[in-house]
């Protein structure tokens, strides 16, 4: 089976990291004997916080140590440096029960996130094959569609809420992603809904819409107090609404 690559984007505030705990929870529980990996691409790390992770090692901690030592005079040969690399991201790797986590960190120093954003790609492109189910929640915005991070994913799916900028949003990042990302298939969710019927004339420039996930209690419940989300009941409407979107997708 040829590794799947789902990756969530979207403006903030959408709920891209809910999103992406319930994948985690629906796939691990309905997939026991696929590898799934949950990476964290988000500065934020909110995707541990939901899963229940500790995240010890981060990308940008592997990629800080390189560059450090290779600042520090240590007269290593790149192939020395990308062996030790893949032997630090497996460290990095923190194991559940059904499946495994990796973060991609906050960068110490101020600016941009392009290095470790390209990091990134390498690193998805690395572990890829270990895996069969690979779920990618994004930082905010079109930065990492924009650089190419995701430039290999299977399924790009955009999050949205049901305003006028989030929706404007992911038709932005569908149209640069158009010619960034090598994607087999990409379409839309809108979360954290109100009143599905503000959405029975929204614009999306031709995205394919797989599903609606109504605003949920029992989210909001476990954002609250920092409980795992692979605790929550599968008789849940948010669980059962992102399965059905996950069946459409093709995902399951």
């Amino acid at each position: 089976m040829e590794s799947k690559i789902l990756a969530l984007t979207g403006k903030g505030g959408v709920g891209k990291t809910s999103l992406s705990a319930l994948i985690v929870k629906i796939l691990s529980e309905n997939f026991t004997d696929k590898k799934i990996l949950a990476i964290d691409a988000d500065p934020a790390i909110g995707l541990a916080t939901a899963l229940g992770v500790d995240v010890k090692l981060t990308l940008d901690d592997i990629r800080t140590e390189i560059i450090n030592t290779v600042e520090g005079g240590d007269a290593k040969t790149a192939l020395e440096l990308v062996s030790e690399s893949r032997y630090k991201i497996a460290e990095a790797i923190v194991e559940k029960d059904n499946f495994a986590f990796l973060a991609i960190g906050r960068p110490e120093t101020k600016g941009c996130y392009c290095r470790i954003n390209a990091y990134l790609k390498n690193v998805i492109e690395m572990v890829s094959s270990q895996f069969d189910y690979i779920i990618i929640d994004c930082e905010a915005g079109i930065e990492q569609i924009n650089r190419r991070v995701l430039e290999k994913v299977t399924h790009l799916l955009l999050v949205s809420d049901a305003s006028r900028k989030g929706i404007e949003v992911i038709k932005s990042i569908s149209q640069v992603a158009g010619e960034a990302v090598e994607y087999d298939k990409i379409a839309c969710i809108f979360n954290r809904i109100e009143d599905p019927s503000l959405l029975e004339h929204a614009d999306l420039g031709g995205l394919n819409c797989i599903g609606v996930v109504r605003s949920n209690p029992d989210i909001a419940r476990f954002d609250a107090v920092a409980k795992d989300f692979m605790q929550m009941d599968n008789t849940s409407e948010c669980v059962v609404q992102t399965c059905q979107a996950l069946k459409k997708f093709g995902i399951i």
